[in-house]
């Protein structure tokens, strides 16, 4: 008995296909809160993130407010000319670089560690409780971390009363009028406020990771150390990719709070940033035209570092952005 083939229904043969637009007509009804949403989420968008750039036209001009966008003096690239030949803006540019470089692995490699090795806990209690209070200080602010930092530094703190108890030191240490501390001073405050919550998304990945190979591998010998090795972090790799090329692009964000607060006239050589750079100029001095050059230098630079990282994942063949 000869079978009729044709008697399945086949959407791409029998010229039953929606066209796109059919399609959306017919199932945006169904998806009346995602739509919606994604519309408010737009419109966030272009209000607090696109109009906000026709003020970079400022960074061309000799910007008055008392005459606007529209009236003051078109001076072409003369802000910029003036910001590349200040010391100062080259000194806070290589600041906020460096602390940005520090704080980026230091944020990476801890949270992956503190990952790795709450993942390794077997007493699901201890390692709820672990978790819970490892990421609560992401949501103090920075005033109080720096606060905190502050009192645990100072001559009478407890990290020096620590030393000086230990017999470490003879005397206690002016942690902030030493240059060569600042920089990983600040890049422990951000490990000791962000390892927690940074860790969340690696140990999310690490829940998608078929049991199966653990159990084959313990099948074979391997020890916490090797399925670790060979199987946790390999398979971590593209989470670990996609994250680096996304806050690859805010190393130039190496913060404004900390270093504002912590910083003094003594280890302001190494404590400045763009941002606070930005402040002084653009708003203390009332020179908007120069703190919003400086300000599009480092929108440009950021730019420039997540397509320069994104082809370099592209040429050695690793997960990509686009």
């Amino acid at each position: 008995m000869a079978t009729n083939f044709t008697s399945f229904s086949n959407p791409n043969l029998d010229g039953n296909k929606l066209s796109k637009g059919a399609h959306f007509r017919k199932e945006a009804p169904k998806q009346v809160f995602l739509l919606v949403s994604a519309a408010l989420l737009l419109i966030y968008g272009i209000i607090f993130y696109y109009i906000p750039l026709f003020g970079w036209i400022t960074a061309f001009q000799n910007y008055k407010p008392a005459t606007g966008f529209l009236h003051s003096e078109f001076v072409g690239f003369k802000k910029f000319q003036t910001l590349f030949a200040d010391k100062t803006f080259w000194q806070v540019f290589r600041n906020t670089i460096c602390m940005g470089i520090l704080n980026l692995i230091l944020h990476f490699a801890t949270a992956i560690i503190f990952a790795l090795l709450l993942n390794e806990l077997r007493n699901m209690l201890a390692k709820k409780f672990i978790q819970t209070i490892s990421y609560l200080p992401h949501f103090l602010s920075w005033i109080i971390v720096t606060a905190i930092v502050h009192d645990a530094l100072s001559s009478e703190g407890a990290v020096n009363e620590l030393l000086l108890n230990l017999h470490i030191v003879d005397k206690a240490i002016s942690f902030f009028s030493i240059k060569a501390y600042f920089w990983p001073i600040v890049a422990l405050s951000n490990v000791w406020k962000e390892t927690g919550w940074n860790a969340i998304i690696y140990l999310a990945a690490i829940t998608s990771i078929d049991p199966a190979l653990y159990e084959a591998a313990e099948i074979d010998g391997a020890g916490r150390w090797q399925k670790m090795r060979y199987i946790t972090l390999p398979s971590l790799k593209p989470t670990i990719m996609i994250l680096l090329l996304i806050n690859v692009g805010n190393v130039l964000n190496a913060g404004f709070e900390v270093q504002y607060i912590l910083g003094n006239d003594v280890i302001r050589s190494v404590s400045d940033t763009i941002d606070i750079y930005v402040l002084k100029w653009g708003i203390s001095q009332f020179d908007f035209s120069l703190g919003t050059a400086a300000g599009i230098f480092k929108s440009v630079v950021s730019i420039i570092i997540v397509f320069a990282a994104n082809y370099a994942a592209k040429v050695s063949g690793e997960e990509r952005l686009f």
